[in-house]
């Protein structure tokens, strides 16, 4: 039986030629739009990186720098710069009291906010979010007009008979990293809170009923099958929020301004003050940033090992 051919029809070799003239082009113009980004992202971020880490090589004052000798002076010199562990000793008692608590509360709110039965939700989300929209240093100013010694928290717990007298809450150790910490929930806990929100949209609720059917009370019912099944935003929020708080500047700056006496100063406040305050160092300086940067990617990298534990 022969085949007849249409007159006029494309033969199968054409329609090939057609088919891939049409991949090239989609893919062509794939790379056309991907090319100028990938660019920026080399010539703004890898190649400062690079940069830095040379510099980090270097020592001297302002752009009167040279190669150090021997080329890893500066990283020795971390060893023995008491400054440098007691603003990273806050940085990290800053990660381990604020992002678990932080954390927790974003969840819990977010089971709260996600309950269908409940009123206002678009109201509550929003205000609970809106503090992470206000800006970094007016939210710090805020806090330390309130946390002044004559500012609205004293005169509330004195008016409260709470207090006897006004309480320096930012000239003493104990009490100006709590307000650091303290500012650090008000403003982040609603952000993790709305990653929260979008796990919990992904979670069967036929799992969540299966667990009331069979007798689990709420706090059974959020921790052995809600919590589970929001490990992996868990991991993610986790991985931000210590990047962040190893990275924290701001309300170090702005809000205690590293005192007293350094004890509640970050390590990138730290940085800062070597760069451009005390005799700008930029080789030490860019040698605290890859030890910083050192501890993001290994913590990041612990946090995935312990967290992502996929079947």
């Amino acid at each position: 039986m022969t085949s007849l051919s249409v007159k006029g029809a494309p033969t199968e070799g054409a329609r090939t030629r057609d088919r891939l003239s049409g991949e090239r082009r989609r893919s062509l113009t794939g790379w056309a739009f991907l090319i100028p980004a990938a660019l920026l992202i080399c010539v703004m971020s890898f190649w400062p990186m690079l940069q830095a880490a040379l510099l980090s090589l270097k020592t001297g004052r302002g752009a009167n720098l040279n190669f150090a000798d021997p080329l890893w002076y500066n990283y020795e010199r971390l060893i023995d710069d008491e400054l440098f562990h007691l603003t990273l000793g806050n940085t990290f008692i800053y990660l381990i009291i604020q992002v678990p608590i932080m954390l927790t509360i974003a969840i819990v709110l977010a089971v709260i906010l996600n309950n269908p039965r409940l009123k206002l939700k678009g109201f509550w989300r929003t205000a609970i979010f809106l503090p992470c929209a206000v800006s970094l240093v007016s939210y710090s100013l805020v806090f330390r007009t309130l946390f002044a010694d004559n500012g609205f928290i004293n005169d509330m717990l004195m008016s409260m008979h709470l207090i006897d007298e006004p309480v320096r809450w930012l000239a003493q150790t104990g009490t100006a990293r709590f307000v650091l910490i303290l500012g650090l929930l008000w403003r982040w806990t609603g952000y993790n809170m709305i990653f929260f929100l979008a796990g919990l949209q992904n979670i069967d609720p036929s799992t969540i009923e299966a667990a009331k059917i069979d007798g689990a009370n709420s706090f059974k019912t959020f921790w052995y099958v809600i919590v589970p099944q929001l490990k992996p935003m868990i991991l993610l929020t986790a991985i931000m929020s210590t990047n962040g708080t190893l990275q924290l500047f701001d309300e170090s700056f702005n809000l205690t301004q590293g005192g007293p006496a350094y004890t509640s100063m970050s390590v990138s406040h730290y940085l800062y003050k070597v760069s451009f305050e005390n005799n700008p160092n930029f080789g030490y300086a860019s040698a605290i940033s890859y030890i910083i940067l050192i501890l993001v990617a290994v913590l990041a990298l612990i946090q995935m090992k312990v967290g992502d534990k996929r079947d």
